[in-house]
């Protein structure tokens, strides 16, 4: 196995009714505040006025920055960054899903430069070294963005949807209570929960060296995914499953379950393809390509982790052929996101055809070669992507 470092310096508050160390968190920071969020939900469900009464009741000066998209845009971007310096914003605060606060990591980090925020995503690549300061409350089990040092970013003038990591953008406080998604629903939720299987499946299928302990955390991780989204779904307001679902999707993306590995993932650009140019739910475009992944990656040399994964997640029999065993694994996933979480099983049902197959292709493996789990080129990801029509 390889070396590594395990650094997560972020703060959590965890459960219910935390928010009261919201105002004490933030003047650690300064006293100007950009408070960043989506549409009117965090409205609706009385979470604005209760953030605005902390911040005002810490004497803290609140400038905000609303309609952050789904799939956030470089717009988005470049207004907060222009807001934190012409209003010499000290600290943002995130209130909302993965695209909230993916959007404010590049606010901060835009905040601090003179240059486009789009130089940190585009093929100047440009270097990010500090951010303002970020806290973040979430209101969607998703992405992980409260507590990871990533984000992504569409352009819709170039039809481009990037990812980066950097440290500089970890979140500095993030609050996690469960209560905050009872609103959100069960298509969300459905998403949310295809979206962290997802990262988990793209540091668990590795042909490298393996840490056991951290493919058991793995395991564990997708069978509380499996287990509580549907209670979620059915019972919005049933704790236990928010916040198991929502601490699951933190650690299933902030770093500890990589362990050393290093190879590129696979599912995630083959699907900011899909969302870039036709803007679908991030969630919904890795169900319908995930099965569709594995399938396409099953072979002699690959099925011994399709093996583990079918016993250890679905309890498949461990009697039958390997490659049987391997393919029912597969199915009950699918069986999982398709039919127990209602989500659309194809491209075909979200109006997609084979248009711009070729283009997206060439673009998620940068015109070379993918070297996720199996290695793939433009003609394979074109392959995928025709098994989910």
């Amino acid at each position: 196995m390889n070396n590594f470092v395990y650094d997560i310096p972020v703060k959590v508050y965890f459960g219910e009714n935390q928010l009261g160390h919201l105002g004490e968190e933030l003047k650690k920071f300064g006293t100007r505040v950009l408070l960043t969020y989506g549409g009117g939900s965090i409205k609706r469900i009385g979470l604005y006025d209760r953030v605005m009464n902390e911040l005002k009741s810490a004497g803290l000066e609140v400038f905000e920055l609303s309609g952050i998209e789904p799939n956030p845009r470089i717009d988005s971007v470049r207004e907060g960054a222009r807001m934190c310096k012409e209003h010499k914003i000290d600290v943002l605060l995130a209130v909302g899903g993965g695209s909230t606060i993916d959007a404010t990591k590049f606010m901060a980090a835009g905040a601090c430069v003179d240059h486009d925020p789009w130089d940190f995503l585009s093929e100047k690549w440009a270097p990010i070294t500090e951010a303002l300061p970020i806290v973040s409350i979430l209101t969607l089990s998703a992405t992980g963005s409260e507590m990871d040092s990533g984000g992504v970013i569409s352009n819709m003038e170039t039809n481009d949807k990037i990812g980066r990591l950097a440290p500089a953008l970890l979140p500095k406080v993030s609050f996690l209570d469960p209560t905050l998604t009872y609103s959100v629903s069960p298509y969300q939720t459905a998403c949310g929960a295809a979206d962290m299987i997802s990262h988990i499946l793209e540091v668990y299928f590795n042909m490298d060296q393996d840490l056991y302990m951290l493919d058991c955390f793995m395991e564990g991780l997708l069978k509380t995914i499996i287990k509580y989204a549907p209670i979620a779904i059915k019972e919005p307001e049933n704790y236990e499953a928010r916040a198991n679902l929502m601490w699951a999707s933190s650690w299933a993306i902030n770093g500890f379950i990589n362990g050393g590995k290093r190879q590129a993932w696979s599912c995630h650009p083959i699907e900011h393809e899909l969302s870039a140019i036709y803007d679908i739910t991030h969630g919904l475009g890795l169900a319908i390509l995930t099965p569709r992944w594995m399938e396409y990656c099953l072979d002699e040399q690959t099925v011994s982790k399709y093996v583990q994964f079918a016993i250890n997640v679905f309890g498949v029999d461990s009697t039958m052929p390997p490659m049987d065993i391997a393919r029912e694994g597969i199915n009950r996933l699918s069986d999982f996101l398709f039919n127990t979480l209602g989500l659309q099983r194809t491209l075909t049902e979200v109006g997609i055809t084979d248009e711009h197959f070729a283009h997206m292709a060439r673009k998620a493996c940068a015109g070379s070669t993918l070297l996720g789990f199996k290695s793939l080129q433009q003609t394979d990801i074109e392959a995928i992507y025709r098994l989910c029509l």
